[in-house]
Parts: structure tokens; sequence; C-alpha cells
């Protein structure tokens, strides 16, 4: 028996997240005695694959085809499967990812499995149980569920648990599936990524705006805060609606949900719908001019100012204490 965990690569590399769920993994392993199997899917270099023992993993399956080289959803939950039962898992952990929300419900339903979506925290095992927190509702509640199947999946949220290095190492091992044609009838055929900029699922602190900043000319001073902080850059969707800002910068229900340590919001009233996407922040600050706007009810930390006045000299008391 073993711990199946998938961990994602962006073109070659392994992000945060990554160790995130190999970590997590690791933590369940140790307490139901199992070994740590990761797999990896695509490209990648066999440096980077040893880098996942220092996580907890003992063994690494590498698989790499030619078709696997963007992400099909398809194919790699029935590659995910496929190794689950190769390997005797009785838990497969991946990271509630783009990608692991859609490949995570795949996964369970063909391996017959329980599907914890979401998880916050390590489970609480009791025999064949695992009693695990999750977001529910768009990460506006939580929920306990028990997973009972002798299968289990767990998709785990971003910046939710802590990547701890175990200085331990991993053997490599080929991994060669069997592909089904069916599983490629809708393909990826081209991924342009923003490379030059912090990923916002992957970010440890988000600095985002809203209409309180009155046009795109103005996010001069939401840049330079956010590079001081080394923080990824984010919108409301009333400003990407606007095109004042690309739509890969919409947090909220309906654009990218974000779980960072620290998110900064200025000029953003705090439509329910915004929140969705950000209320499973670990601290909340709030920067906006109307004292009655709903996002200081949920705020860790509120600012009653304007935006114009408050954002520049908050960035330069960073710089100095930076220098300092």
């Amino acid at each position: 028996m073993s711990i199946l965990v998938y961990v994602e690569n962006i073109e070659g590399d392994f992000k945060k997240s990554a160790f995130e769920v190999v970590s997590y993994a690791k933590a369940i392993a140790d307490q139901t005695g199992d070994s740590l199997t990761a797999i990896s899917i695509g490209q990648v270099a066999d440096e980077n694959l040893s880098k996942l023992g220092n996580y907890g993993a003992s063994k690494v399956l590498n698989v790499q085809n030619e078709q696997l080289k963007n992400f099909v959803n398809k194919a790699y939950g029935s590659i995910l499967a496929e190794a689950a039962k190769s390997e005797q898992a009785k838990v497969v952990v991946l990271s509630n990812s783009f990608s692991g929300k859609g490949l995570a419900p795949r996964i369970a339903t063909k391996l017959n499995a329980a599907l914890a979506d979401g998880a916050i925290e390590l489970p609480e095992i009791s025999g064949d149980t695992f009693k695990l927190k999750k977001s529910a509702f768009s990460s506006k509640a939580f929920a306990t569920e028990e997973l009972t199947t002798a299968v289990k999946v767990i998709a785990v949220n971003p910046n939710s648990y802590e990547v701890k290095e175990t200085g331990g190492s991993a053997t490599i091992e080929s991994f060669t599936p069997s592909l089904n044609q069916d599983d490629f009838s809708v393909i990826v055929k081209e991924i342009v990524r923003a490379t030059d900029k912090i990923s916002l699922p992957e970010a440890e602190i988000v600095v985002s705006a809203g209409r309180g900043l009155k046009g795109p000319e103005n996010w001069g001073i939401i840049e330079e805060l956010a590079e001081v902080l080394g923080a990824a850059t984010a919108c409301s969707k009333p400003v990407s609606d606007a095109d004042w800002r690309p739509h890969s910068e919409h947090v909220g229900q309906t654009g990218i949900v974000v779980s960072p340590n620290l998110y900064i919001a200025i000029g953003i009233s705090g439509a329910i719908q915004h929140l969705a996407g950000v209320s499973s922040s670990k601290t909340i600050v709030v920067i906006n001019k109307d004292p009655e706007a709903p996002f200081f009810k949920v705020a860790d930390y509120g600012i009653v100012g304007d935006a114009f006045e408050v954002v520049p000299k908050l960035t330069e008391a960073l710089k100095k204490f930076k220098n300092s």
C-alpha cells in the first residue's frame, strides 16, 4: 500500500504548491505508516524530480510522452488512476489548482473513491475513516467531511499547508501508462504564460485594486507597492470588464480564487462575488475611503482613507523598513 501524490510542473519546473502537496501527503503517510510515491507528467529533468525526495517522497514515477506535453484533463486523469491502481494507493493527493479541480473528480470516479476537494487541514484518521476540514460555498464557509471508502482522493487548497523539508531522497522510475486515444478527443494546442509575473494562485502576497483607482493610468502605485512586497497584482471584476487590467488578474467567484498569506484590497468595495474569491486569505488588509464599504466587515486590518494618499505613504514606509 502507498500514498500517491500528483505534482504539477510548469514547463519542467515545480512551483511551491507542488512541494505543499508532497509535504501534506507525507504527513498522511507518516500517520498511516505507508510509503509515499509522487508522480510527475511531462518533460521534467531528473534533478528536479529528485527534489521531491527532500519533501518526503520515497519514489517518483516519471511519465514522459510527447502527447502529454500540455495538460489534457481526460488523459491525465486516466494516467493518475492507472498509477494509483499500480501502486495500490489508498490515498491520492493533488493540488486544488485550476487543473486539479478538473482532475480530482475524474480520478475519484475511476477509482470509486470518496473525494474531498478544497482541503485546508490534515485529516483525523481513525481506521479507514478520514475526517477533514475543507472550504465550502466558494470559500464562504467550512465543512467537515468523513471519507469512508477504501480509496480516497484529497485536493488541497494552495497556501493552506506548510512546506516541510525532510532531507530524504527519492528513486526515479519511468512509468509508461496505456494511453487511450479517446482521452485525446480534446487537447490543449498551446499555452501562453505571463512568465514575467508572479502567479496569482501561487502568490503568498497579493495587492489588488478596484474602481477606486479611477482609471488604468493610476495603476502605477499598485504595481510599485506590489514590487516592494514581492507580491502579485490583482483586480476586481469591474476593473477587468472595463479593460483597465487583463482578465488574468481578476480575482473573485467568477475569476481566480486565491488564498495568500496577505491580501491587500485597495479601492474595492467588497461585493460578495469578490469576497468569495479571497476569503481564504490568512490576513486581509482593506484600504478604502468609504467607511461603510462591506470589505471592512471581513478585514483583519482596515484603513479609511484616500488610496492616492495612503498607498504612496505605505510604499515609502515599506521601502525605508526594508533598507534599514
